[in-house]
């Protein structure tokens, strides 16, 4: 089974949930591989040429059906679904693993970025509530920088990876933008894509963001927050506990959530979908007992038992004291922004697509190229993809 390194479940909860499934199926043995997401999509595609020797059992991005439906890498498992599933499981997390109306696995990480706010700084720059809009989340940030509480008082995971176009889709869902026009062509170069190019570039240039922002992944990201260097952070949900644990964060007991914001008479909050699934490949050997590990992993009482760093797929759940337990704010926050994702293009193409805008946004942030050159000029050669 293959799973990703970072962010959701730890590597610990992961190796729990599996000892769990073997305990009850002692004559199985199941092999764990972690990798960093950057490496997890060519990891599954590159593992089909070793057959039955590869994977049974894949994690992979919502953003990736579409292409690995038309290259037959996923069981199709419509007609597997358990009833309990269809009716217990939130409505928008199927489209987690959905393509065509045909479903390639079952949703495990439903999740998506929250506003993350260090609450001390917060108070002494005079706030007492986080704030609504991202232009309101400017000028609080400028108000923390003049009073000297902290240099770079944003932090973002802007490498060029995938992770810099989770943040551009939150501010892109916020402006009321699209990827791609009725005609499925790129329309994320003009409006309200190239102001949320422009909000990024300025808060670098302003002083308000991190510029290390620009080589940061998700991980950057949390230690600079936690090591008390920044009054915000665009964060998943798995932050909100390891921030406010005193032995991995230095501002525990400070860390508060909200839903990201909105943007004045466009939206009230904004979130992109940044959930994942569990599917058994094509080519497993032993799918019957692969699909028997999906279901353990997706199991409700699995999924409420480690529900610290990754909220269940159930709706039921969010009720559940044990759940919200010391996270009633992140399960809160979770059941606005969760009813909010923004998608990010459902087409077979999308990671070539991605790849050219995370390259645009990179040249754009390090002023290799202005906002709107940079995004042109992606817009064109998305254009071409076939």
């Amino acid at each position: 089974a293959l799973f990703m390194s970072q962010a959701a479940y730890s590597e610990e909860d992961i190796r729990a949930m599996t000892d769990e499934f073997v305990a009850g199926h002692p004559d199985v043995s199941v092999n764990l591989e972690f990798v960093p997401y950057e490496a997890l999509h060519d990891k599954i595609v590159l593992s089909q040429g070793a057959g039955s020797g590869g994977y049974d059992v894949v994690l992979f991005d919502v953003i990736w059906p579409a292409e690995f439906s038309q290259f037959g890498l996923l069981q199709d498992v419509t007609d597997r679904i358990p009833e309990s599933y269809q009716e217990g499981v939130l409505p928008g997390a199927w489209t987690t693993v959905e393509y065509e109306g045909r479903r390639y696995g079952l949703p495990w990480i439903l999740d998506t970025k929250y506003l993350f706010y260090n609450e001390e700084m917060l108070k002494a720059a005079g706030f007492d509530a986080p704030p609504k809009t991202w232009e309101e989340l400017l000028q609080q940030a400028q108000a923390i920088k003049d009073q000297g509480l902290v240099e770079f008082p944003i932090v973002w995971s802007w490498a060029q990876a995938e992770a810099v176009i989770c943040d551009y889709t939150t501010l892109l869902a916020a402006f009321g933008g699209e990827f791609l026009d009725a005609d499925g062509q790129p329309a994320f170069h003009t409006g309200a894509g190239l102001q949320a190019l422009q909000y990024m570039t300025g808060s670098i240039e302003s002083g308000l963001s991190n510029p290390n922002s620009a080589e940061y992944l998700e991980e950057d990201v949390r230690r600079v927050f936690s090591s008390g260097q920044a009054a915000f952070a665009l964060n998943w949900a798995y932050m909100y506990n390891l921030a406010n644990d005193p032995a991995e964060s230095q501002v525990a007991g400070k860390v508060r959530v909200a839903p990201a914001p909105g943007a004045e008479g466009v939206s009230e909050v904004s979130a992109v979908n940044g959930s994942m699934g569990l599917g058994v490949t094509s080519t497993s050997a032993n799918a019957d007992l692969a699909w028997e590990y999906v279901l353990h992993l997706t199991s409700q009482p699995v999924q409420n038992r480690y529900s610290r760093l990754s909220l269940p797929i159930w709706a039921s759940s969010y009720g559940d004291p044990e759940v919200r337990k010391d996270q009633e704010e992140l399960v809160d926050a979770a059941q606005v922004s969760l009813a909010a994702m923004y998608p990010r293009p459902t087409v077979p193409n999308y990671v070539e697509m991605s790849t050219i805008l995370q390259q645009a946004i990179q040249q754009a942030l390090l002023g290799q190229a202005g906002a709107e050159e940079a995004l042109s000029d992606a817009a064109a050669q998305a254009a071409r993809l076939r």
